[in-house]
């Protein structure tokens, strides 16, 4: 195929709230505004997607519920479509996200349509998939099967990497791209934000996440609850999913005061340009793209060292890694930096500075495209 040419891709994620959707709603974006032609496939629109670009479209999956079926089937529907986008639009690659139920829908699509007609297949990894699915032996066989039969695997962190090849057995070409994160301008300033949060002098302490067990939000507000004095600090939390089953704990560790709880935040660029400090307590992160998005704001975290986490964080040069399960020390993290304004601030710098230098949308969305004409060359 010519080199030069723009490229038609069908892009297929999880819609909600969350990293794999985000990066990928931001990747389309951006290779939208490269001349590329873009096609997201989902049942429903991507979340932060645009309502309408040049050259970025979006094709809906409609779920029937048959009363056949105890559960309504999403991947024979999507496949379907994916089918029908790749004929319809001549694409060239199916960049897919995560790989249940995604990436077994792009091996099934393309098996539907004529040589010549069948787009390569790009499968990107997010974490679960591999972390909890892959060692589940309903799914981890039909994992492997989609990753074998992908023209490209991809990763967004070296740990994701490694637990790939370790827990589904994977032995294929895998290739590292990490997340990016590009912020749209704020619409509302700092000030008028941290009115609305009831902020005055309080250091604005942030956590933004999906709130699944993993994220542990348990320690999270432990943790706060041992930070001393109570009224140096706020805890707003932008969450993607709801708060309720936690609202017992903040009332049980008196943080009532100190909580504020923000649910599915479209214009997060308004709460992280008002934020001072990140506080993370993850079980086990592929990457944590909300720290990415803090850093973007020179705002460093402090945060677990698991998973991909010390891959963005550089402790004591961007940021603050802390030993997985240890709420004292994790306090006593947060309290430095509460109370060191000028530590606080250097850390912020160097972490924007990092963002800028090895997570931009220019560094990573290239990646992306030379992988996809490397796919486009194979034979």
């Amino acid at each position: 195929m010519d080199s030069a040419r723009p490229l038609k891709i069908g892009i297929t994620c999880y819609p909600s709230v969350g990293g794999s959707g985000i990066l990928a709603s931001a990747l389309g974006e951006e290779l939208a505004q490269r001349g590329h032609e873009v096609h997201f496939i989902s049942y429903e629109r991507p979340f932060r997607m645009p309502a309408s670009a040049p050259r970025l479209f979006f094709h809906p999956v409609v779920i029937n519920d048959y009363g056949l079926f105890k559960y309504p089937d999403y991947t024979l529907p999507l496949s379907v479509k994916m089918a029908e986008v790749s004929r319809d639009h001549q694409l060239d690659i199916l960049h897919v996200h995560y790989a249940v139920p995604h990436a077994t829908a792009a091996i099934l699509a393309r098996s539907m349509l004529p040589l010549e007609q069948q787009p390569r297949v790009v499968t990107t990894l997010h974490g679960t998939d591999t972390t909890l699915l892959g060692a589940d032996p309903g799914y981890g066989p039909a994992i492997h099967h989609a990753l074998t039969h992908s023209d490209a695997v991809t990763t967004v962190s070296n740990f994701l990497q490694l637990e790939t090849q370790r827990v589904l057995g994977f032995d294929g070409p895998i290739e590292v791209i990490h997340n990016f994160f590009e912020p749209r301008p704020a619409r509302r300033s700092r000030e008028e934000v941290r009115r609305e949060l009831g902020l005055r002098d309080e250091v604005m302490i942030l956590h933004a996440s999906n709130l699944r067990p993993l994220k542990r939000v348990d320690l999270l507000l432990e943790t706060v609850a041992r930070i001393r004095p109570r009224e140096t600090f706020k805890l707003v939390i932008l969450a993607g999913g709801k708060f309720a089953p936690f609202a017992a704990d903040v009332h049980r560790l008196g943080l009532d005061d100190r909580v504020i709880v923000r649910e599915n935040v479209l214009d997060i660029e308004d709460y992280l340009q008002a934020a001072d400090l990140g506080l993370f307590t993850s079980e086990t992160e592929s990457f944590c793209l909300s720290i990415l998005e803090a850093m973007c704001f020179a705002c460093p975290s402090v945060a677990t060292r698991v998973g991909g986490i010390p891959e963005v964080i550089e402790d004591n040069v961007t940021g603050r890694l802390v030993p997985f399960g240890d709420a004292d020390q994790l306090a006593r993290a947060a309290k430095n930096l509460i109370e060191d304004a000028a530590l606080r601030v250097k850390l912020g710098r160097a972490a924007q500075a990092s963002a800028r230098e090895q997570f931009s949308a220019e560094v990573i969305v290239p990646r992306y495209e030379a992988l996809y004409r490397r796919v486009c060359r194979q034979d």
